[in-house]
């Protein structure tokens, strides 16, 4: 896009050239052939005068320019433009000898700018203007006694005049023809037909920003394609794309004028819905689902529930989000909400943090605020931090219901497990992304984040009953855990539950340093290690809850 609007620049500033140009010929013009009466007797300008001229010309020019380069009016102004010049020329060929004017191909300078700004159509009516005024010449002015030689001549340049727009014209029309296929191939996904990342990338940025400015809003949804994995191994990936071809086709349709379709990536895609609330989205969101889950697929009676379904997160700017990536950030947790509650729903984004201000105390609000902003930061030095954050607190949640924990139990270990990595803002970026082990000072400074994560909320009354929870999320069953070395049952309940929690989504995440487990493989780290570093019962009961999940 960028590309683009700098070609339209650099063309405009040709085309202002060009108009300046045309004046500069027109000045020379005037004082080749004009005639000023000084005294008594008509004599040729003086060189005072032509020095003088020109220099009020070439002020005019400078104006001219600056008129022309700031000039990107509609059609209708060039259109008066063009009237204006033609009027002008006309007139300036009048005054230098009419037909007898050896200056008629002046004409073509207006010929050329016309074709070049609006193509072939519009040059060929100005070259038609432009032979029926010097062709017109030469029959009122001249005569219609004997064999018009004048017109003869004007006759060929007329058919140059025709044959330079048409020929200029058909030109920028195959040009910009081949220039629109070639961006359209760059912003659109071979398989589908949608518009790619990239472009999706490009216009969610546009569409943020102009929602900024008009106070709007604009809301996103991510759609994946439940079990598709299965699909492919069933039927191979040739059957695949043409599932992938024909959902993009549902969502294009159901989609319309509401917003824009793309492929986002494998078997996900994404929606932008500009000026569309969240309540909104979602409703376009479950039409989208059911459009696909009423859709029939070749082979999907090999799938899970016997169709196949997609899954959607929806999110919102700026009422869920206040920018681009954590829009997107926002929109995937939702979707991983909805992918692991069972598939084939709609799931809009829940901020951990809104929940948090309703219960926390009035004059602690802008701390929370500033806690908000930490994460931020975080999430932009580490990139794992946001998702392995959102999806620890659906875990907890799910778990701590297991557990049949109290309503003020479950809600502190919700908040801790969103703020229990709070302290990595003091880690710095090169630890956490680093690909290789770990120095032991670089361990020793990993360790700390519980002890800089206290000192954070600490300042917040409201959260002091998490403090525990936070400091020793990394402590181990058998007591060989960070910081206080506690073991079995001294360490806090709470924090027990978030150990579990914590270790089984890091396991099943990619880090800079490792690849993901399979959620089965996770599992068999977690009963391998369930009496030495996580308590047993909790471990089964989200072992179990898990395995219901699969």
């Amino acid at each position: 896009m960028k590309t683009t609007r700098e070609r339209e620049i650099r063309i405009h500033e040709i085309v202002s050239i060009v108009k300046v140009l045309t004046i500069l010929q027109a000045a020379i013009i005037l004082f080749v052939g004009l005639e000023f009466n000084v005294g008594i007797g008509v004599v040729r300008s003086s060189q005072y005068n032509i020095l003088l001229l020109m220099l009020i010309t070439m002020g005019v020019l400078v104006v001219a320019y600056k008129f022309f380069i700031n000039r990107n009016k509609g059609k209708l102004f060039h259109i008066i433009e063009t009237l204006f010049l033609v009027i002008f020329f006309t007139t300036l060929i009048n005054i230098t000898g009419g037909y007898l004017s050896l200056y008629k191909p002046v004409f073509i300078f207006l010929i050329i700018v016309s074709s070049i700004q609006h193509g072939k159509k519009f040059g060929l009516n100005v070259a038609s203007i432009c032979s029926i005024i010097i062709l017109g010449m030469d029959l009122i002015q001249a005569g219609y006694s004997g064999i018009n030689s004048y017109f003869e001549s004007d006759l060929i340049l007329s058919g140059i005049f025709i044959l330079t727009a048409w020929l200029l014209g058909h030109y920028i029309e195959l040009e910009n023809e081949y220039r629109d296929n070639i961006m359209e191939l760059a912003v659109k996904d071979e398989l589908t037909d949608l518009y790619n990342h990239r472009y999706f990338q490009e216009y969610l940025h546009k569409e943020i920003k102009k929602a900024e400015e008009e106070k709007n809003v604009v809301s996103l949804l991510l759609l994946d394609i439940d079990y598709f994995k299965n699909y492919n191994d069933c039927y191979g990936h040739t059957e695949g794309d043409k599932v992938l071809t024909e959902i993009g086709h549902i969502l294009k349709k159901e989609v319309g004028d509401n917003g824009m379709v793309a492929r986002y990536g494998g078997e996900e895609f994404t929606v932008v819905l500009p000026g569309k609330t969240l309540n909104e989205a979602v409703a376009i969101g479950e039409n989208l689902r059911f459009a696909v889950e009423k859709n029939h697929f070749d082979g999907e009676e090999a799938l899970p529930y016997e169709k196949l379904t997609i899954s959607v997160g929806v999110s919102s700017y700026p009422e869920k989000s206040i920018g681009k990536d954590e829009l997107i950030n926002s929109a995937d947790d939702a979707l991983y909400r909805a992918k692991f509650f069972h598939k084939n729903r709609v799931e809009s984004y829940v901020s951990i943090l809104e929940e948090l201000k309703k219960e926390i105390e009035d004059k602690h609000i802008d701390l929370i605020s500033s806690i908000k902003t930490l994460i931020s930061v975080i999430n932009a030095k580490d990139r794992y931090t946001y998702a392995h954050t959102e999806r620890v607190v659906m875990y907890c949640d799910m778990l701590g219901k297991r557990l049949g924990l109290s309503e003020d139990d479950a809600k502190k270990l919700k908040y801790a497990a969103y703020l229990h990595d709070i302290g990595k803002i003091n880690v710095s970026k090169a630890v956490l992304n680093k690909k290789t082990k770990l120095t032991d000072e670089e361990w020793s400074s990993m360790k700390m984040h519980p002890n800089y994560g206290v000192d954070i909320i600490k300042p917040v009354e409201s959260l002091k009953d998490i403090i525990p929870l936070i400091l020793h999320h990394h402590e181990r069953y058998d007591g060989r855990g960070y910081p206080s070395s506690l073991k079995g049952k001294n360490i806090p309940y709470l924090s027990r539950i978030l150990t579990v929690v914590d270790s089984f989504d890091a396991m099943t995440s990619n880090r800079p340093y490792k690849m993901a487990k399979t959620f089965d493989e996770a599992i068999e780290e977690l009963l391998k290690y369930k009496e030495s570093q996580f308590d047993p019962h909790i471990t089964d009961e989200f072992i179990e809850i898990i395995k219901e999940k699969l």
